[in-house]
């Protein structure tokens, strides 16, 4: 299962809003084949792995280990519970339980019917931990809602000009275009869309563009800003005009628009997960409104003296480590 829980993250930031999924099939203590759910719309783990087993014929004798439960409805691709019922596999072994209504115990109830043993629980937590954007959005029925920002030593987040380069270090500018890869749409308010007119891309590794998100009230920012030039999918949360063009959407929500609707917007639109990345109103309000999952804070050697003030979480870092002497802290709102 650990193998199974590595092969899974191989597909992070290329199967949202699917979940991460790897599946190991073994013979006799011995691994025979070895698969993962690589990308949106494509077969799951459990069909590249028995894929991948030469002798089909010891399958019927074989254990299937697989970190989420087998799926049970049709989808993009054919049930992976009906698979392994065709292929009389002698045993499956389950981290988590699929929290997706459309699964949630049917795929185990399938194998069951079929004279399969099942077995769960094996490894859950780190299952469910690897798949927290997943289980959030099914659960909380919004996404996953990834916080990130740098402050200087001095807990600000730029000068009072709004100019904010650069407090972080640029092993850290290049560790955040890593988690743009991970993460399905990645979100700035007007402020920061006006002042540091951003690309919201992923630069300098390869890596799949997030869908950038952009709040403009009242569409005062300039039409030739990067966000709107049309070269990535990007939506603009305002109160004028709802209208769309090429990779482009104008939403209109109503006039007292609250984060809370945004996010319901999304998740309708089956955005999994979004980093925000600023500027500070939007992400105290976040914090404020509990909309909040985790948050990842640079704090570099820097001092402004004085500016925008950083946001102020209530809760301890889980985690702390060191980025070519900028502090790195993880927080969970958990």
């Amino acid at each position: 299962m650990r193998r199974a829980l590595e092969l899974a993250e191989l597909g992070r930031g290329y199967v949202s809003p699917n979940p991460l999924v790897g599946c190991v099939i073994v013979y006799q203590e011995r691994i025979i084949g070895e698969g993962y759910h690589r990308q949106y719309g494509g077969p799951h783990a459990e069909v590249n792995a028995i894929n991948a087993v030469e002798d089909q014929s010891l399958l019927p004798e074989s254990t299937v280990y697989v970190t989420l439960e087998p799926c049970a409805h049709f989808g993009k691709t054919p049930p992976c519970a009906d698979l392994l019922v065709e292929k009389k596999v002698k045993k499956v072994v389950i981290a988590a339980v699929d929290s997706n209504p459309l699964v949630g115990g049917k795929g185990i109830e399938k194998l069951q019917n079929a004279g399969i043993k099942v077995e769960s629980g094996l490894f859950e937590k780190e299952a469910q931990q690897q798949n927290t954007r997943f289980f959030t959005f099914m659960e909380k029925k919004r996404p996953y809602i990834l916080l990130k920002w740098a402050q200087t030593s001095d807990a600000f987040v730029a000068r009072a000009n709004y100019d904010s380069k650069w407090i972080s270090n640029s092993y850290s500018r290049q560790l955040v275009h890593k988690w743009r890869a991970e993460e399905q749409g990645i979100m700035v308010g007007t402020k920061t869309a006006h002042f540091d007119n951003p690309r919201l891309n992923v630069r300098g590794l390869a890596g799949k563009n997030p869908i950038r998100i952009v709040i403009d009230k009242q569409l005062t920012l300039d039409p030739n800003n990067h966000l709107f030039d049309q070269s990535i999918q990007t939506i603009c949360y305002n109160n004028l005009k709802t209208e769309e063009k090429e990779n482009l959407a104008f939403v209109k929500l109503k006039e007292d628009f609250t984060l809370k609707a945004l996010l319901d917007d999304l998740y309708e639109r089956k955005i999994q997960s979004v980093m925000v990345e600023g500027g500070g109103f939007l992400l105290q309000k976040l914090i404020s409104e509990n909309l909040w999952d985790e948050a990842r804070v640079f704090t570099g050697s820097t001092r402004f003296e004085s500016g925008i003030p950083a946001p102020h979480l209530d809760v301890p870092a889980r985690r702390v480590e060191d980025v070519f002497g900028d502090r790195l802290e993880f927080y969970f709102n958990n």
